[in-house]
């Protein structure tokens, strides 16, 4: 049985889930209206993953995303862009292989932006129903979910969850946090 969290809760995947290894992050979302997309636009939002070394970002490699979808480590692997958010389940997902994560990687965090935002007009006020889950890549048994419910209107990115190595353990934060970033580039410097 998943569990669901709150904005800012914190579970503990490692004791969850006992010799969990490959996880799936699967991220969600739908258009709230057609009529809010600009000449009749879908909303095209791109989930990317951010390995943080002692929380800091420090190499452009170690940014995963529609542009580079595999980190050189084999350990995170984006299985490809959605353009619409059309369709239930996952949008997009990315998988990490916890054995992998190169040692100095303490935290992955997992954003959402919209593509050309500015241009088109959108914020995440015009989506709905939009979630983060972590899911066992063996079992395919969901673990943890965690279904955004604040208005974030006028934020053009979401930095959804993360998940964060505590000594031999893996944990997941849900964090739901909106900010006005431009594009991936603007969410990553705020991880320098």
């Amino acid at each position: 049985m998943a569990i669901n969290l709150s904005k800012g809760q914190k579970i503990n995947l490692s004791k969850e889930k006992q010799g969990l290894d490959k996880i799936i992050v699967g991220l969600g979302w739908d258009a709230a209206k057609k009529r809010f997309g600009i000449f009749g636009q879908d909303i095209d939002c791109d989930a990317s993953a951010i390995l943080l070394r002692d929380g800091k970002f420090v190499n452009k490699k170690d940014l995963v995303y529609f542009g580079n979808l595999k980190h050189k480590s084999g350990a995170v692997k984006h299985c490809g862009d959605n353009l619409t958010g059309n369709g239930n389940g996952d949008d997009e997902q990315i998988i990490v292989e916890l054995s992998k994560v190169p040692d100095d990687v303490d935290r992955i965090v997992f954003v959402v932006n919209i593509y050309e935002c500015l241009s088109r007009k959108q914020h995440f006020g015009m989506v709905k129903n939009a979630f983060i889950r972590v899911v066992d890549q063996n079992t395919q048994g969901e673990i943890c979910r965690y279904n955004l419910s604040e208005d974030y209107a006028g934020c053009t990115a979401m930095i959804m969850g993360e998940v964060s190595r505590e000594g031999n353990e893996w944990h997941f934060h849900a964090l739901g946090q909106g900010t006005n970033d431009a594009g991936i580039g603007d969410l990553v410097n705020r991880f320098n």
